[in-house]
């Protein structure tokens, strides 16, 4: 199977997660389609991980090491920024939550945020503990 597929699964999956993000869920229907949403997005990047490492394409697996790790971070500073926005005007709050969305589209999708962290660190300690070495 070739990458591509799997970037473009990997994309649908973020564009649905984003949106489905920014919406309350209603019905325990929505709710479950959400979670399970959430959780196919990391399935993409684990199987792109597994090729990496299985096939020893260094810049596959440095490539993802830099999308998790910005992800964390991106998260990271954003969810400190909402925190300290309590003070600000509810605009202010709102641009934050967005870019927070956009940031970690599968977190806030889920409403389980530590899980999505969680395959997001796995995914980056993945990277650093098993990269293919330079040849």
């Amino acid at each position: 199977m070739k990458k591509t597929p799997l970037y473009i699964a990997w994309g649908i999956l973020f564009l649905a997660t984003a949106v489905l993000g920014s919406v309350e869920p209603g019905s325990l229907g929505l709710k479950i389609v959400m979670i399970c949403l959430a959780a196919a997005f990391f399935v993409p990047p684990a199987l792109l991980l597994y090729r990496g490492i299985s096939q020893g394409d260094r810049a596959q697996v440095l490539l993802l090491r830099y999308i998790s790790a910005a992800s964390l971070g991106a998260t990271f500073l954003l969810l400190i920024a909402n925190f300290l926005s309590t003070g600000l005007s509810q605009g202010a709050g709102d641009l934050l939550y967005a870019l927070l969305i956009i940031a970690s589209a599968p977190m806030v999708c889920s409403r389980f945020w530590v899980v999505s962290l969680f395959a997001w660190a796995c995914i980056l300690m993945t990277t650093l503990m098993h990269c293919p070495k330079k040849k």
